[in-house]
């Protein structure tokens, strides 16, 4: 997939102003010792401190603003709340004590191959998803939500922390569609169990939807879950004494694996996004 093309190139951040007006001192009039701050020094830069909020992707520039008056927002330690105060890129920003980054929000979806972790970084050298999405982006992004080192499938990557914790929450119910292959047919007995719920150590494993994937034999099934917990697919088989030989996640989310082979990478489209947040 060819990377999109990123020159680096910014705008500055406003206009240059004429300078301040001459006083005439000589009518007794006192020069003023006013300390440069920051959002008089006019340097290239500097980016306002509501950009540097919206640009993190945690609000809009007109919410960061209330944040600020409210005195969310600190600044290398120091709560500002200043209207139209500029920030140095390199500044520590923290909003309600979490440090935030001014990065453009990025989303960007994988079809994740087997044998890769679905983390970060690996302390033994594994291979990571992060590897296949290295010229994907400069931003920080992070994979959200879980994929096991053998499971395939979709998993999305965000710098856009409010996205990713919402994604995450058990209480928005994000759907999650599976294509499971078995090392056997799969039992009506044990089709209907799973459908009627399945006890397992941490309690009642509940289930949308399961089928039986059409034109296929027993061995596959489509299963629909909106659960996040960890491995609960594998374990809902597992617990009926079936071993995975598959398990592809298809459906994240509203998102599909169309147009994305194994191995690769996209971007979301501005509509996949709104989606996504509503």
């Amino acid at each position: 997939m060819t990377r999109n093309d990123r020159s680096g190139k910014g705008k500055p951040f406003g206009k240059q102003g004429a300078g301040p007006k001459k006083r005439d001192f000589s009518k007794g009039e006192k020069p003023s010792r006013q300390r440069p701050s920051a959002k008089s020094t006019g340097n290239k830069d500097e980016i306002r401190l509501n950009k540097f909020i919206a640009n993190a992707g945690i609000c809009s520039r007109r919410d960061a603003d209330m944040h600020i008056a409210v005195g969310s927002v600190t600044v290398n330690g120091k709560v500002v709340t200043e209207m139209g105060y500029k920030v140095k890129i390199t500044d520590e920003v923290r909003f309600d004590g979490q440090r935030i980054y001014p990065e453009k929000p990025e989303y960007i979806l994988l079809n994740k191959p087997k044998g890769f972790l679905a983390t970060t970084k690996d302390e033994k050298g594994r291979k990571t998803v992060m590897d296949l999405i290295a010229n994907a982006t400069d931003a920080r992004v992070v994979p959200v939500g879980r994929l096991d080192r053998p499971t395939t499938g979709l998993i999305l990557f965000t710098n856009d922390g409010q996205m990713a914790k919402k994604l995450t929450n058990a209480a928005n119910d994000i759907r999650q569609i599976y294509h499971v292959s078995l090392d056997r047919k799969l039992s009506q007995a044990d089709f209907n169990k799973i459908k009627e719920g399945i006890t397992l150590d941490d309690g009642l494993a509940e289930v949308d939807e399961i089928s039986w994937v059409h034109g296929a034999t027993k061995r596959e099934v489509g299963i629909k879950i909106h659960s996040i917990r960890h491995r609960l697919v594998r374990r809902i088989f597992e617990s009926l004494n079936y071993e995975i030989v598959s398990l592809d996640r298809v459906v994240f989310a509203g998102l599909t694996k169309k147009d994305l082979p194994r191995g690769h990478w996209r971007h979301l489209t501005k509509q996949e996004v709104i989606n996504l947040g509503m």
